[in-house]
């Protein structure tokens, strides 16, 4: 694949992950949820204004420049420190609308990073350390989505934590 055809290859990714979360955003009711939503579409919005612009420049002078991409997404550090303040405003309540827009959405991200490595590992220098960017923060993104899938789903777990054993019970 040619680094012109990995990034439109992503743009078209990106749009459809950001299509979902404002999709989800619409659908939900729970506030939470909701700025969940927005926070990821919005990110995703980003990504792919920066593809496009990386795809112009490319189209334009058969380089990219590597500049940082940014990310509205905190670090998985931050995000587990506010996880006591989020859990005591979620409701469990039946969210089966939510539940199925969070599992379309990690399956697309899940896919999405997929493509992002298989781009790290087949790129060259210029592509390779733009794709290994988007690696990272589409593995915030999947963090985001399975807690609050986890969370929602009353699972027992929590960013990776557990809340609490059946067998305790």
């Amino acid at each position: 694949m040619t680094l012109e055809e990995a990034i439109k290859t992503a743009i078209a990714y990106e749009t459809k992950i950001q299509k979902l979360y404002r999709e989800a955003q619409q659908l939900v009711v729970d506030p939470v949820g909701k700025s969940v939503f927005q926070a990821l579409a919005d990110d995703e919005q980003n990504h792919v204004a920066y593809l496009k612009d990386r795809l112009e420049q490319w189209q334009k002078t058969g380089r990219i420049s590597a500049e940082a991409l940014q990310t509205t997404i905190p670090k998985k550090e931050v995000i587990s420190r506010g996880v006591n303040k989020l859990s005591s405003r979620m409701a469990r309540e039946d969210r089966n609308d939510e539940k199925q827009m969070l599992s379309k959405a990690l399956s697309v991200e899940v896919e999405t990073s997929k493509f992002y490595e298989q781009m790290v590992s087949e790129m060259q220098a210029e592509g390779r350390q733009m794709f290994a960017r988007f690696l990272e923060i589409e593995a915030g993104h999947i963090t985001i989505v399975q807690a609050q899938l986890d969370y929602i789903s009353q699972t027992g777990y929590w960013f990776d934590f557990k809340e609490f054993d059946m067998e305790e019970l």
